[in-house]
């Protein structure tokens, strides 16, 4: 048994990276750029009004001052227009400003009469101006390869002109669940048995890793039926299988994948839920065992199955992490185990309290919950202590 960081580090050194490709913006949104960009333009490109109002020189500007209006200027094809002292353009939000005018004046500060205006303000140089390239400098890095492209990141990118942009390859996965007592929704239940539900909850966790889901399979704890899934599932990329990875009499997944000549790194991690965890590869596909129980699974795949995908998928070292936030503890929480351990609970308002049974079967409590918080083996918290989270949701 390894603990848990060894074992994060030991998958993530073995993982490789797929090849790029190029792929259109629209296709973009959560995929992780595969080199550095650059802009190829200032932000604003010109300079232009902040305000509908009227373009003016400051100098020639005081509340009570009349200036003779000249012209106009919209948003779109720059005209060109020019402005002396005691002269005002009216001019919208977006327009560019014409030769001559350092501000501009918002129309609910003038008065309006004829072709004149009157300033019921005062007007300060650059006031309601946006300068040429003050929110972005023309070379400035807009992206880092292996940064992950949001969608503020495409409006930023569409902005700068580009159409498509180079990102990491697609992976594709496959899921089996193993286990006699599975069955299927909308079949009678006899009893000892349970429906499956692991796999709609690991084919969420893929989906919202952009991981292309393949295939979904339940075998039986026999050879025939589980030789013949894990035959179709090491075809992509990632096979998951949950369940079958402890050391019961009908835990037949690691013998299973001997025969098809796999490599088993690791099996069993210090980490609670989630001990009976392996992980190893047969050819090119990375082959993930995870722990029957719904919580177990749940951990397991976050803490090392994510972040596999994720590089995988070109992701830098900052992005295999979920999103982690400091909280203020609500009770007191102590792990008496030998093994790092996490609770799961509810974050809101900038508090943590864990939500219901945390034995590794409660989904109940998973379901209510959106983060989870990582006790030491020996580790005791009182109430009021400052933690910080892992959010998954």
């Amino acid at each position: 048994m390894i603990s848990e960081d060894e074992a994060r580090a030991k998958i993530l050194e073995a993982i490789r990276r797929r090849s790029t490709r190029q792929i259109s913006l629209a296709d973009a949104l959560d995929r992780f750029a595969a080199e550095d960009l650059f802009a190829r333009l200032p932000l604003p490109t010109f300079d232009n009004s902040a305000m509908d109002g009227y373009a003016v020189v400051a100098s020639s500007c005081a509340r009570g001052k009349r200036l003779c209006v000249v012209g106009e200027q919209p948003a779109g094809l720059d005209r060109h227009l020019r402005i002396n002292l005691g002269e005002a353009l009216r001019i919208f939000t977006g327009a560019p400003m014409p030769s001559g005018a350092d501000a501009v004046v918002m129309q609910e500060d003038v008065t309006r009469e004829g072709n004149e205006i009157v300033l019921n303000v005062d007007v300060d140089v650059g006031e309601f101006v946006r300068p040429r390239g003050c929110d972005l400098g023309e070379g400035q890095k807009i992206l880092a390869a292996g940064e992950r492209i949001r969608a503020a990141t495409l409006g930023l990118l569409a902005s700068q002109g580009f159409g498509e942009i180079t990102a990491g390859g697609d992976v594709s996965a496959a899921i089996i669940s193993t286990g006699d007592e599975l069955v299927k929704f909308g079949v009678q239940l006899r009893p000892g048995q349970i429906y499956e539900s692991n796999s709609i909850l690991l084919q969420a966790l893929l989906q919202r890793c952009r991981a292309i889901v393949k295939s979904v399979q339940s075998c039986r704890d026999d050879d025939d039926s589980l030789g013949q899934a894990l035959r179709s599932g090491i075809r992509n990329h990632v096979l998951i299988i949950n369940g079958g990875v402890s050391v019961g009499e009908h835990d037949l997944v690691q013998a299973a994948l001997r025969s098809l000549g796999a490599e088993i790194d690791i099996w069993r991690v210090a980490i609670k839920p989630g001990k009976p965890f392996l992980y190893g590869r047969i050819g090119e596909c990375a082959v993930f065992g995870l722990p029957g129980n719904p919580v177990s699974a749940f951990v397991t795949f976050l803490r090392f199955v994510r972040p596999a995908i994720l590089k995988m998928m070109g992701a830098c070292e900052s992005e295999l992490e979920p999103a982690k936030v400091p909280a203020k503890l609500m009770v007191d929480l102590r792990n008496d185990g030998d093994r790092a351990r996490y609770f799961r609970g509810r974050f809101e308002a900038g508090k943590f309290s864990p939500i219901g049974r945390q034995e590794s079967h409660a989904l109940f409590g998973l379901s209510q919950s959106n983060t989870l918080l990582r006790l030491a083996a020996g580790e005791e918290l009182k109430s009021g202590t400052m933690v910080e989270l892992l959010l998954f949701d």
